[in-house]
Parts: C-alpha cells; structure tokens; sequence
C-alpha cells in the first residue's frame, strides 16, 4: 500500500518539476510542494462563506500554505499551526499579537514562535476550519499528502480533543488534482473543498472522516517523538 501511494506522489512531483509550476523551496519531492497560483488559491478560499464566518483556523505550515496563513491574520482570524512533526503540539497566533504589515512573517515557519506561542492541549480554541497541504489530491476528496501522516494525526487529536467536525479544505496546483484510484487507509483524512489557482471545488464524498486517534496504529517511537500524543493519552485516562 505504502508503494502504491508513493507512486502517485512522486507522479505528481515529477509533472509539477517538469511543467516548472513548482516553486521554492526546492527539491519539489519529499515535501507539500510549493506551487504557482498559491496567493490565488488563498484569495479564493477568502470568498467562502464558512472562511468569513471562522474565528479560530488551523493552516499546514507548509510553503505553499504561508499566502494563506497569512491572510488569516489580515482578517483578524486566530491562527493555529502544527509544529513540525507535530514535536510541540500546535502554535497560536492571535491577530492583536501582530503588528500591521507583519502579518506574513508573523505567519511563516522560521518566525510563528516570536508572534505567538505553543500552547497545551488543554488550552486549545474551538476550531472552526483547517486547512492541510496536499501532494495529491482526488475530486471525491481522497488526499496524499508527503506519507509521513501528520495532517491525518492532527486531525484526529482535535477530534479527541472534541472539536466538532468542521470543514476542511485544501489548496493545491490544478495539476495536483487527479483521476487516480488514490488508495485509502482508514487514518486517512479527506477533504470538503479543493480550492485551486482555477477556483473552488465542493468535494461530493462519501468517506467518512477519523473520529480520533486510532490508538493501535501509534508506535512507542511515535509516542516518544510526539510527546503531544502521550500528553493527550494521559488527558483521556484521566477523563475516563
């Protein structure tokens, strides 16, 4: 299974390197590539009308993720970002928190720690939309993403957490939609909507969304380089 799915990504990688509709940070492979029409998609998914509504959004804080991130922070939106790999748990940065015009730095990886702050579990907001990064993604909603798992892992710690299901969406290249039989696990996270350079697509789905944290499908060595699933294990025994 693992094969078959890094066969459609690295389809994906090589279109977009040969086409040139990749950009920095370079090699496109092994990451959520960066792409060209990222600040377009991000201005399509402005228009939505749950986007307006949201207070709280958790972004990928992957490259091609950044113009979005960005924009949650124009509009006054709280903004939650993973920590990569998930090593401390999540990042909140509160609009109030950043001054005017410093909005994209505020949003970017290297800085997201100087605006805002790694907070616990415990403290988490109410989410009202997320957003992932995507290598691969089909229009029924089935998504690829590099094959390390984390969008899928964080989605499923906030359902544990309790947040309601809430929409989740995409940006991507058009060229990273595609017809292929993308295989699905049962950890997988889909997708409501697949905003592109080109528009937005309502995704017509019948696959059901990770309702938590499949316990048995996490390693001791998962536990121990993501000390935010021990932390949440604990919370739920304690609750019980």
């Amino acid at each position: 299974m693992k094969a078959n799915k890094d066969e459609f990504r690295n389809k994906v990688w090589e279109a977009l390197s040969e086409q040139k509709l990749g950009r920095f940070p370079f090699p496109l492979k092994g990451r959520i590539p960066n792409f060209k029409g990222a600040e377009k998609a991000a201005a399509f998914v402005k228009e939505l009308e749950f986007y307006k509504k949201a207070k709280v959004v958790k972004v990928n804080p992957d490259s091609p993720q950044l113009p979005l991130r960005a924009e949650v922070l124009k509009d006054g939106k709280t903004l939650l970002i993973p920590t990569p790999r998930l090593k401390a748990g999540f990042v909140m940065i509160k609009p109030e928190w950043v001054p005017s015009g410093e909005e994209r730095k505020a949003a970017s990886l290297k800085h997201m720690n100087t605006y805002g702050k790694e907070i616990p579990l415990s403290e988490m907001p109410q989410i009202d939309l997320i957003v992932v990064g995507s290598v691969a993604i089909h229009p029924d909603g089935r998504r690829l993403g590099k094959g390390e798992g984390y969008a899928d892992r964080e989605y499923a710690i906030i359902r544990e957490l309790g947040n309601p299901e809430v929409p989740v969406i995409t940006t991507v290249n058009s060229i990273q939609v595609v017809k292929d039989n993308l295989p699905k696990d049962e950890y997988d996270l889909t997708v409501d909507w697949i905003v592109t350079e080109e528009g937005v697509n309502e995704v017509q789905s019948n696959y059901e969304k990770p309702k938590g944290i499949i316990w048995s499908e996490v390693t001791e060595e998962e536990l121990e380089a993501m000390p935010v699933l021990a932390e949440i294990r604990e919370m739920m025994g304690r609750q019980k």
